[in-house]
């Protein structure tokens, strides 16, 4: 393990997760060619990540298999390896979609073909399904557990009603469901009322992503500038869809007030964003993505550093007024939505 990288249990689980995670959302097999986003994960490698996210809808199936490529000859036994099922793969047919037990047997196989390994460490479902029995998911979960497809279960942005009726079930059924990967930065705080009391009380993890916002917590995206040549927000793949909501001209300024705090801790922008979300006890590991090898090696020296109340305060003060809370903004689509 690389000196400097911390470590922690998801949740109360024996798993045990590198404090940054690398994920390849809107970028492996999309935004980004093959070989950079092979050069981003020898960097994350480097610099003592041992947590890889992804899911079977990333680039319709093809940020898994860059990954699966990337992660080729390393030890199997050294890497916590995630992914998740939900929404439409391949042609995106009726039961290409969705938390039945067709969609989620079939879905764990093509995943492990791809990932090039015979499971995953975590297997997550990527939303709620309002369109399946519950009962019928966890099931299906459980049964991939225990066939040796995936060692642990996990959600991704559920409503804290809907974790605690799955932890129920994943108890009854003897199955160890450790973790929730929400949206979770100092803009989108909208899992702190709810999800989070819930999580703590359940033994519950956060696995985060976007804590750096899309990138605006980096200070990079300035009012009445344009934006920066191959940023996310000129990303016409998805990129600039998912951003956009950050890039008014308030929120802008209030980001650029951030900069002398994050002077005063020593720490760049984004730095300071993935600090941020890692003192909240109850994230276990925050997801970071990279366009380039230089910002993984960036983002990860975020790891370990601990603000103190002081800094807290002064950042909170500065976002106040630009930060989301409302519980309400945590949700899934019906699948009717998409297909």
């Amino acid at each position: 393990m690389v000196a400097g990288m911390e470590i922690r249990n998801l949740g109360t689980s024996g798993l045990k997760v590198s404090a940054i995670s690398y994920g390849n959302w809107l970028t492996h097999g999309s935004q980004v060619e093959e070989d950079a986003a092979t050069a981003c994960v020898r960097r994350a490698l480097e610099e003592g990540i041992t947590t890889f996210d992804t899911a079977d809808v990333y680039a319709n199936t093809a940020a898994e298999t860059v990954l699966g490529k990337a992660l080729a000859g390393e030890r199997r036994e050294g890497l916590e390896i995630f992914t998740k099922v939900y929404f439409p793969t391949g042609p995106g047919a009726h039961n290409d979609h969705g938390l039945s037990r067709k969609h989620i047997m079939e879905s764990i196989d093509a995943s492990l073909r791809r990932l090039q390994t015979d499971h995953v460490d975590l297997y997550q479902a990527h939303r709620y399904d309002h369109e399946t029995p519950l009962e019928e998911t966890m099931a299906a979960f459980a049964d991939v557990v225990k066939a040796g497809k995936a060692h642990y279960i996990g959600v991704s942005e559920w409503r804290a009603e809907e974790i605690r009726a799955a932890h129920a079930l994943a108890r009854e059924m003897h199955v160890p469901l450790v973790s929730n990967q929400p949206q979770y930065n100092l803009l989108w705080r909208v899992i702190e009322t709810e999800v989070v009391p819930a999580c703590e009380e359940l033994g519950i993890g956060q696995v985060v992503w976007s804590p750096i916002a899309q990138g605006v917590l980096t200070g990079k995206y300035r009012v009445g500038q344009e934006h920066p040549s191959g940023s996310r927000a000129l990303d016409e793949k998805g990129g600039d869809k998912m951003i956009s909501r950050w890039l008014q001209d308030d929120v802008l300024r209030r980001v650029e007030q951030m900069a002398p705090l994050a002077d005063q801790a020593g720490l760049t922008m984004a730095q300071l964003a993935v600090a941020w979300v890692l003192q909240n006890p109850n994230v276990s590991s925050a997801i970071i993505g990279a366009s380039r090898p230089e910002q993984v090696s960036d983002n990860v020296k975020a790891a370990g550093v601990r603000l103190d109340d002081d800094l807290m305060a002064a950042i909170d003060q500065v976002v106040d007024p630009v930060v989301e809370r409302d519980a309400a903004k945590t949700s899934s689509p019906a699948r009717r939505d998409f297909g």
